[in-house]
């Protein structure tokens, strides 16, 4: 199950890949699904299964085009405005229902000698997962290609933590996002290590809203340092909670996707994930 789960993402992160690639020549379904060697049908099937939509209109909310929309008509006042979008619906409880603190001098002290982190691996619509947790909340959350290599990035942030594979409530409720079932999501914490200016930008990060987009000038100008998009660059490319965080949302000030930690077509297919879903929520 979990194998063709994989091989499942692996086409569709191929399929957004190709999209990317050739949006500007709208490629057709029969062009993408023979890409990925798939019969025009069992394509659309799968990618509709996937992202709930179809691929032609995924293509119309992953293209440059799109992030250039909503730039163009949000742009300075983004954070203000981007409340149009998404809000009405259940995407608004994935932001409003996190909650950070920042980990004490101490808890990460000497490579976070007093803290005990369980840690499992569970999937998601874009891939494998790994999640970490303490007492307090959601330390770590990446996508991963491997359990062992994950394991030993994780081992290396807290090389003196205490780890325990487990899955435990915290995390349970964490991964509830990717479900829909919001009814079952409780306030989401998340215990992270960082200074004070990463921890703001995570906080800002949490204000642009599902279905919506920012830019590096424009989350810089929300922590009130205008002039720091390349240490905002740098704070959002080390971001230890993906998806809760949502460095996804913020592209570059031109329209382009920009890089990802986790993949470029990763970052695409959330973008557009997140923007059908907004649309089906209108």
């Amino acid at each position: 199950m979990e194998e063709q789960h994989q091989i499942n993402y692996d086409r569709i992160s191929k399929a957004i890949s190709y999209i990317q690639d050739n949006f500007k020549d709208q490629p057709d379904l029969n062009e993408v699904a023979e890409e990925l060697n798939l019969s025009p049908f069992h394509f659309q099937r799968l990618f509709k299964d996937w992202a709930g939509v179809s691929p032609k209109k995924f293509l119309q909310y992953t293209s440059v085009s799109y992030a250039k929309q909503l730039l163009k008509e949000e742009q300075a006042s983004l954070f203000d405005t981007a409340f149009k979008t998404g809000l009405s619906g259940t995407g608004r409880l994935h932001d409003l229902f996190i909650n950070i603190e920042g980990m004490t001098p101490g808890e990460f002290k000497n490579g976070g000698e007093k803290l005990a982190i369980n840690y499992s691996f569970a999937e998601s619509p874009f891939g494998d997962m790994m999640v970490a947790s303490t007492t307090k909340g959601i330390c770590h959350m990446s996508f991963i290609q491997g359990r062992q290599h994950a394991f030993s990035g994780l081992q290396s942030q807290f090389p003196n933590a205490k780890f325990t594979q487990k899955v435990d409530l915290i995390q349970q409720n964490a991964l509830y996002i990717f479900t829909q079932d919001w009814k079952k999501l409780q306030e989401v914490k998340l215990h992270l290590k960082g200074t004070d200016f990463q921890l703001k930008v995570c906080e800002a990060l949490l204000k642009v809203p599902f279905g919506g987009l920012s830019t590096y000038g424009n989350i810089a100008k929300e922590i009130q340092s205008p002039k720091a998009s390349r240490a905002v660059g740098t704070a959002i490319g080390s971001n230890p909670v993906a998806f809760l965080i949502p460095c996804h949302r913020v592209i570059q000030s031109g329209g382009n996707i920009g890089n990802y930690m986790w993949g470029t077509p990763r970052k695409t297919a959330i973008i557009g994930w997140e923007a059908a879903r907004t649309q089906e929520e209108q």
